[in-house]
């Protein structure tokens, strides 16, 4: 059986990549990740949201991308040196601060999709997640940091139901390796306990989506999504490959 942050009916998946900023609300100072984002995704009828988290310098898991508030705030400050009060302060004008457990509780029909940014910030986002695993997928491009978040998910849950997760970087190289080499058996097994397959259509110069890749992970019951796609004629001509997912910055534009 799928996870259950999987059942949900929809066709495709339709990921709001840090929320939803429109034209309009980026021109109002809204920043991804942000309340206001998040609440236009729900708004536009976005059933998955995606977000990213780290720590604060008290311990507060947010839901925050960059490693410090260069792009995002002018600041240069890493987010691990600010407080939550101060990061609060700081985006009062730019669609309001999230906690991770606030996000949760917040959008209680929404299914998250996290990101796990940091080491440092693993374990405290993985407790949280643990009373709402049933709608938590966790992702991380480091395969440690998300093993260490959901084997904290799993410690704190008192139902039993974990957390789907997506290969990072090190499981999806193995399994790319492995089906170039022909060997379907041992990609298969890489990808052993995931439920989704998150990942871009190309790396670089390398490309990474395949129709291989596709028919594998639909073989043992793995979606395939792909990150960051704005254009509705790429979202169109990907779910034409079987793509499920779609994971992208215009989730209006997605469901329009």
């Amino acid at each position: 059986m799928p996870h259950p942050y999987l059942l949900h009916d929809a066709r495709p998946r339709v990921i709001a990549h840090r929320g939803l900023v429109t034209t309009e609300l980026a021109a109002q100072g809204i920043a991804e990740n942000t309340r206001a984002a998040m609440t236009a995704a729900v708004a536009a009828g976005v059933h998955y949201l995606e977000s990213d988290c780290r720590i604060t310098s008290d311990g507060e898991v947010v839901l925050f991308h960059d490693v410090d508030l260069a792009r995002v705030c002018g600041d240069s400050r890493p987010v691990s040196a600010v407080s939550a009060p101060e990061l609060a302060s700081l985006f009062a004008d730019r669609g309001g601060l999230l906690t991770l457990r606030e996000a949760l509780e917040m959008f209680p029909e929404a299914r998250f999709n996290i990101d796990i940014k940091a080491r440092e910030v693993a374990e405290p986002a993985g407790r949280i997640i643990a009373p709402h695993a049933e709608r938590v997928l966790v992702a991380s491009f480091v395969d440690g940091h998300r093993r260490a978040a959901l084997q904290a998910a799993r410690a704190a849950s008192g139902s039993g139901v974990r957390p789907a997760a997506s290969p990072g970087r090190g499981a999806l190289i193995r399994t790319l390796a492995a089906l170039a080499a022909g060997q379907r058996k041992a990609a298969a097994r890489a990808l052993d306990g995931f439920d989704a397959l998150q990942i871009p259509e190309r790396y670089g110069r390398v490309r990474v989506l395949t129709p291989r890749l596709i028919d594998l992970a639909e073989s043992v019951g793995v979606e395939v999504h792909v990150w960051t796609v704005n254009d509705p004629a790429e979202m169109a001509r990907l779910t034409g490959m079987g793509v499920r997912g779609i994971i992208t910055d215009r989730a209006d534009l997605a469901l329009g």
